[in-house]
């Protein structure tokens, strides 16, 4: 974008016109021509040519006659031949490179057709220029309100001011003919300028209002097409894509002119493919074609005989069994034929931790690691508790710990310390008389600080 309005801001943010496609204000120049003989010379005795091209409102262009030999560049704002009055336009295009254009639009250098500039415009002719193109927008609403209140079957799409103001052209689309008489005296007298009414196609109303097709990029009718050809729903079958209006529908509710672009390449791979209302004799019956895959040289038969099953041929065994057909044989059935055919594996990178998915981000996350056990902190090997507890219940569950084995029930218990272990055996004749647990195994590692000569005698006391 060239101009001012589209620049980006201090902080980098950019303004942008919100026009969606194309320039709103008309500084930016649509569907330009690069002049590629602008840097080369004319031959010795030829005068240029006195013909430019002038740009107005939405890339409408038009040729203009320099009858008075202004010198004039590619930017500069002119005040050129209007019906009536005059118009205001930027030059988008001199020199020898208008004459191509000219044959290419099939107007000929002296058609009365082509008008002649005025002269440069004045900074009135400005002033007055962008006062009538900032109504623009007040009166299409106006317009769309007395199209409602008469009841008329037509879209107004845009609306031009000429340069002086004293004319407005309103662009609209319809399907069916339309009676503009009491039309044309409400706007007259609404808006006080002449009128002139303007039929444009879907086509082309899509190419002036512009915006993003679904390929993500503008609009190719309002950035570099300029000639619009017929697009019918054969390109879609050559091309193998399903009849789908939403999906071939473009903007303008018409086929999408980009199904030309690649018809002449598809027109030219199916030239060895058979045709499709051909069936195939197999020894099971006759089998009908469904799809193809047209680059790859891939297609897909099924027959009633094999349960409808999509069977997968190349081109030359699809070739092969027609040959054999004309010649009166049968050609083995499609289960066959499809396990000779034999696809290259390609190897290329995996995607092995789902970077490339767009929807890796809606999964919510789920946490596979086990909880966590609460578990009691680890002691000293001296200073480790002891649970004597058996009916205890472990932290890992009802079971017990492996390291921590009952006692069998016929098994004698063990007598008290021969040597006078009071404290031992009076521990083990309380938990017996209370607790009714079963002695531990003679096995079992003890506290060393159990059999302490140094440690008090809890008991004492309480023989006392």
């Amino acid at each position: 974008m060239g101009c001012t309005s589209c620049a980006t801001k201090t902080s980098g943010v950019p303004n942008g016109c919100k026009s969606n496609g194309n320039c709103a204000t008309g500084s930016c120049d649509k569907l330009t021509v690069f002049d590629w003989l602008s840097n080369m010379t004319l031959p010795s005795g030829q005068k240029p040519l006195n013909i430019v091209e002038v740009r107005f409102k939405n890339g409408r262009k038009h040729f203009f006659r320099n009858s008075d030999n202004l010198q004039l560049t590619i930017g500069e704002i002119v005040a050129v031949e209007g019906a009536p009055g005059h118009d205001v336009g930027t030059i988008s295009l001199t020199g020898e490179l208008i004459r191509v254009q000219m044959k290419k639009k099939k107007i000929s250098e002296d058609s009365e057709e082509i008008k002649k500039i005025y002269r440069k415009a004045s900074v009135r002719d400005i002033e007055i220029w962008q006062k009538s193109r900032d109504k623009e927008e007040e009166t299409q609403r106006r317009g769309r309100e007395i199209l409602g209140r008469l009841g008329l079957k037509m879209k107004l799409s845009d609306v031009e001011y000429q340069g002086d103001g004293n004319k407005a052209t309103f662009y609209y689309t319809a399907e069916e003919r339309i009676d503009f008489r009491q039309l044309i005296k409400d706007f007259a007298s609404a808006f006080s300028i002449r009128i002139e009414m303007k039929q444009v196609g879907l086509r082309q109303e899509a190419a002036r209002l512009g915006g993003v097709g679904s390929c993500g990029r503008e609009l190719c009718c309002s950035t570099w097409l300029t000639d619009f050809r017929k697009v019918n729903t054969a390109s879609a079958r050559y091309q193998q894509l399903s009849l789908n209006p939403q999906k071939l529908a473009g903007q303008c509710g018409k086929l999408k002119c980009c199904l030309n672009f690649e018809l002449d390449s598809y027109l030219d791979a199916l030239k060895g493919f058979p045709k499709q209302d051909i069936k195939l004799e197999t020894e099971k019956g006759l089998a009908s074609f469904v799809k193809m895959d047209i680059f790859k040289g891939l297609l897909w038969y099924n027959s009633k005989e094999e349960g409808f099953k999509w069977f997968q041929l190349t081109l030359e065994q699809v070739q092969e069994v027609i040959a054999m057909n004309k010649r009166g044989e049968k050609a083995p059935s499609l289960e066959e034929l499809e396990s000779e055919t034999t696809v290259a594996v390609k190897i290329d990178f995996e995607n092995v931790v789902g970077q490339d998915s767009l929807t890796r981000f809606d999964k919510p996350k789920t946490n596979k690691r086990r909880r966590n056990r609460k578990k009691k902190p680890a002691q000293g090997k001296g200073n480790q508790p002891k649970n004597n507890d058996p009916n205890t219940k472990n932290t890992q569950g009802n079971r017990p710990a492996q390291n921590k084995r009952r006692r069998p029930k016929n098994k004698p218990k063990k007598a008290p310390n021969a040597q006078g272990d009071s404290q031992n055996s009076a521990s083990q004749a309380v938990k017996a008389a209370g607790q009714g647990s079963k002695p531990r195994r003679n096995n079992r590692r003890r506290n060393p600080n159990r059999n302490n000569p140094n440690k008090p005698d809890t008991n004492a006391s309480k023989d006392a």
